[in-house]
């Protein structure tokens, strides 16, 4: 690669016939490659070596590889070789043979040419690398060129000679017209590919304005000169780049000659169409002194585009951005470099393991968190319940001790298998002993009171029980004492007789006097609850003595208590 180097700094013309004389070299080989199976007729030595052995660029192959480059050399430089190589195997696998005819000194400047045509091959290609990072910036390259925009003046300049204003010329200042052309030169050296500085000389033709109609009085000429910072991304052929600098805007022409100095700042991007190319895009603001306003500044924008060309600069296919050791174009991650970790170091990218759980994180499906094998997440605990799955006879269902599952109800009941006496027979919920579990069935003398109840009287409108009532409500003490697990309901009920509201008090009064009296007797207060109906729910008509003597009554109602999610 290095004696390639020195061959290509010979000069362009020197490079231009290496390259023409490979072409035709290679040209001759494939000719005779294809005709070579319809012949019978031994080929020239050198076309039948090149015939064999057509040479790899230098990405494939490097310089020093087996001596088949010799064959092919010889060939592409025009030098013969031995005649008895007829079939080329022995110029293609071999050392040159001995009778030849070269010494080393010739073979290795062979071998220096063909180089360096091969590598100004690859350059001319650069290496099958695409465009977008093919032609980016070099360090210690230069840039010259052109620029034409549009530049805009301000309505608050001081671009005026000042001796017209101190003779009192009261036509000393106008305004500029707004929008002027703007056309230059620039050059520039970047040491760094990612920073340079840049030197600008350019003109700004205009015309001074009257104040009042806007109209053109008189020519005028700004010009500028000034150096810039550029501060741009290496990374690809299309770069995005800032700037910042100063010099001095200066006019002559229609308000006499004046000079002020300015700084300036702004931006662009930069479109390498090759080696030697680009395209340049600028939008940048100076900034110079403002008229009647000391150490004031006005705003002069300017919008430009250039076309410069590009000379020096090391050939980006050569190029170890990050310093691997890993050139560019052979380089996975040509900005990132490989760390050498003894894990997939011949890519040329780092392996990180951010979580500092042993998995890389290329491998690692929870890089951020550390974790365990297979995939260097945490264990996981899916359900929730403080058992990790490893440990988790159920790890899709929420469980308890000892492994994680949880309390089932296989007969789907709504009472867990532990606390049910039927684990594999649904509870009827009817309201006899339903806390088991079982199936029951209601037992007749429970049914006894369960609907209306007779015999139980009341004052006349009063809540106040009859002695006669007592037997009736000693057996349902009986009942409820015989029954525990039995919940009931006393409701209330009246004729139509009176207001709805006092039919409504007066049934609920009644349905809890009777309460009263079975809790007094011993049946727990959360056993009974009442409730008073009034003259809603009549059993017979209101229209007869009889009919209104049955709606006045009281009746129990067994209660039913389902799990939720029941049926």
């Amino acid at each position: 690669m290095d004696s390639g180097r020195a061959v290509r700094r010979d000069g362009l013309a020197e490079e231009m016939q290496t390259m023409t004389r490979k072409t035709v070299g290679l040209g001759v080989s494939l000719l005779v490659g294809a005709l070579w199976p319809m012949t019978s007729s031994a080929a020239p030595a050198g076309a039948a070596a090149d015939s064999t052995t057509v040479q790899p660029t230098s990405a494939e192959a490097p310089a020093t590889s087996a001596p088949a480059t010799n064959a092919s050399v010889d060939a592409s430089a025009g030098v013969g070789v031995d005649a008895g190589a007829v079939d080329g195997s022995v110029a293609a696998e071999g050392p040159a043979p001995a009778d030849s005819g070269l010494s080393d000194e010739d073979i290795a400047a062979a071998e220096a040419a063909d180089a360096s045509s091969t590598e100004t091959a690859s350059s001319s290609n650069s290496g099958g690398e695409p465009w977008i990072r093919r032609y980016r910036p070099r360090r210690n390259s230069f840039e010259f060129g052109i620029y034409g925009g549009i530049f805009l003046n301000s309505r608050e300049h001081e671009l005026f000679d000042p001796v017209m204003e101190q003779a009192g010329r009261p036509d000393y200042w106008k305004p500029y017209r707004r929008v002027a052309p703007s056309f230059g030169l620039r050059f520039a050296y970047y040491p760094l590919s990612f920073l340079g500085g840049e030197l600008e000389g350019g003109a700004m033709p205009t015309w001074s304005q009257d104040i009042d109609t806007g109209e053109n009085l008189a020519r005028a000429t700004h010009y500028s000169f000034h150096g810039s910072v550029i501060g741009q991304l290496p990374f690809w052929s299309i770069a995005p780049f800032v700037l910042v600098g100063g010099g001095l805007l200066g006019t002559s022409g229609a308000l006499g000659s004046d000079v002020d100095p300015s700084i300036h700042f702004g931006g662009g991007v930069k479109f390498f169409l090759n080696d030697w190319v680009l395209l340049r895009l600028d939008i940048r603001d100076h900034m110079a002194a403002k008229r009647n306003i000391d150490d004031g500044a006005t705003h002069y924008p300017e919008f430009l585009i250039g076309l410069s060309l590009r000379f020096g600069g090391k050939p980006s296919e050569s190029v170890d951005s990050d310093g691997d050791g890993y050139i560019d174009e052979e380089d996975a991650c040509p900005y990132d470099p490989e760390n050498y970790n003894g894990y997939e170091d011949e890519d040329g990218c780092p392996e990180y393991d951010r979580d500092g759980d042993g998995f890389f994180d290329n491998q690692d499906a929870c890089p951020d968190v550390p974790g365990v094998a297979p995939d260097g997440c945490p264990p996981k605990d899916s359900d929730g319940d403080g058992f990790l799955d490893s440990q988790d006879a159920c790890p899709n269902e929420p469980g308890v001790p000892p492994d994680g599952c949880p309390i089932r109800d296989s007969d789907k009941d709504g009472i867990l298998d532990p606390d049910d006496q039927c684990v594999y027979e649904p509870e009827n919920y009817n309201g006899f002993e339903d806390e088991d579990g079982c199936p029951d069935e209601m037992p007749e003398t429970a049914l006894e009171f369960n609907g209306v109840i007779q015999g139980i009287f009341f004052d006349f409108n009063k809540a106040t029980i009859k002695a006669k009532s007592m037997p009736v409500l000693d057996r349902a003490v009986s009942v409820l004492s015989e029954f525990p697990s039995l919940r009931v309901e006393i409701s209330g009920h009246t004729d139509n007789k009176g207001s709805a509201e006092y039919n409504q008090k007066l049934s609920q009064e009644r349905a809890e006097s009777v309460k009263t009296y079975l809790v007094s007797k011993g049946v727990p207060d959360d056993r009974v609850i009442t409730r008073g109906a009034g003259e809603d729910e009549p059993i017979d008509t209101n229209k007869t003595a009889r009919g209104r003597a049955k709606n006045r009554r009281i009746e129990f109602k067994i209660l039913v208590a389902k799990p939720a999610g029941v049926e």
